[in-house]
């Protein structure tokens, strides 16, 4: 049986969570140049990634070119490491007029290991902006559109 001081790091995401089975909207290795003086990753370069991630996502629902315009709800649960293997999942939570939330999630792999641990999760919205940089309504897909 784990003692106390095994369980109190645990927070309820860790012990009850399962890994996306969608398809990864971005994989990237946490390399050395990506870390603070004292060699934790910076949580800038994760939430560059997480961004990355899911505007690709809200780009390719958006059809066009789409901007950040907010991060919501943003949670560290535990630090990346230097040789991370860094996987972004990120999911549509919701389609408006001109603006697209979306909801990422970043997982890691340590090492040659398989098991996978979630690190951090946050919500971002972006706009579809057009070439004037203005927003610009969401088409939706056509019915029998296969993308």
């Amino acid at each position: 049986m784990p003692d106390s001081s095994e369980t109190s790091s645990d927070t309820p995401s860790d012990t009850c969570e399962i890994v996306p089975t969608a398809e990864p909207a971005l994989r990237a290795i946490a390399m050395p140049a990506d870390t603070n003086p004292h060699g934790d990753i910076f949580g800038g370069w994760l939430l560059c990634q997480m961004d990355l991630a899911g505007g690709s996502v809200a780009a390719r629902q958006a059809r066009g070119r789409v901007v950040t315009v907010a991060i919501t709800a943003m949670t560290f649960h535990r630090p990346v490491m230097v040789g991370d293997e860094v996987t972004c999942f990120s999911t549509i939570e919701r389609v408006g007029r001109t603006s697209i939330t979306v909801k990422t999630e970043s997982w890691v792999r340590r090492g040659v290991g398989d098991d996978q641990i979630k690190v951090t999760e946050g919500v971002f919205t972006y706009v579809r902006v057009g070439v004037d940089g203005r927003p610009q309504p969401i088409v939706a897909p056509a019915q029998n559109d296969a993308t």
